[in-house]
């Protein structure tokens, strides 16, 4: 949902990142929609192709309906901009399955651009709570609005504290093979349990 999406080279992103995505990046700007798909694949660290789309769905809440024919070219389009990769994974019922997650230069742009921003999405989020707020209540009789007023109320102090709760508090660093980039299960792991790779 993030405004300002347009991605600026020369200022949103370090030099080292700008090199790796220079020669693949095309236009300078991505869409809400590619936005919403790096914030996601970001927050799940990596994911299939369906799942992704689960994961949209229940992001638009209703408002927009994510399809493989629209989500599918756009992966194709982050990977060959450098935002993302891929790996195949053994899935939980045994075959293999493509995941995507963010490259080094992906997560970089995307915290970039969200740390930039974030106070005023933020405020765009409390201005347009209060103006769909204003039109629901406004929307019945003068005799119903007091008792839709505190309807909202009650509901938007609940999404404020489930927000809240939500909140991750606290970090752990994960540790990341060089070669698959999967997380490392395990402290003073020797090897990648997932490709086998020797740990540094």
């Amino acid at each position: 949902m993030w405004l300002g999406k347009v991605l600026d080279l020369k200022s949103d992103v370090s030099q080292e990142i700008r090199a790796i995505l220079s020669h693949n990046i095309g236009p300078k700007k991505l869409t809400p929609l590619e936005f919403s798909i790096l914030e996601t694949i970001f927050n799940a660290k990596q994911v299939s192709k369906e799942d992704l789309i689960e994961l949209l769905n229940k992001h638009f809440a209703g408002t927009f309906k994510a399809k493989a024919i629209t989500i599918y070219p756009l992966l194709s389009k982050l990977k060959s901009r450098g935002f993302l990769d891929s790996k195949e994974v053994k899935s939980l019922l045994g075959p293999l399955v493509k995941v995507y997650y963010l490259t080094n230069a992906g997560e970089e742009v995307l915290k970039t651009k969200v740390n930039k921003n974030f106070l005023d999405q933020i405020k765009f989020i409390e201005n347009f709570l209060v103006e769909l707020a204003s039109i629901y209540i406004k929307s019945f009789s003068q005799e119903e609005r007091d008792i839709r007023g505190q309807e909202v109320e009650n509901l938007i102090k609940s999404l404020l504290e489930s927000v809240i709760q939500k909140i991750p508090k606290a970090y752990i660093l994960e540790t990341r093979c060089p070669s698959c980039n999967a997380i490392v299960d395990r402290e003073n792991s020797k090897y990648c349990s997932n490709c086998g790779q020797l740990l540094s």
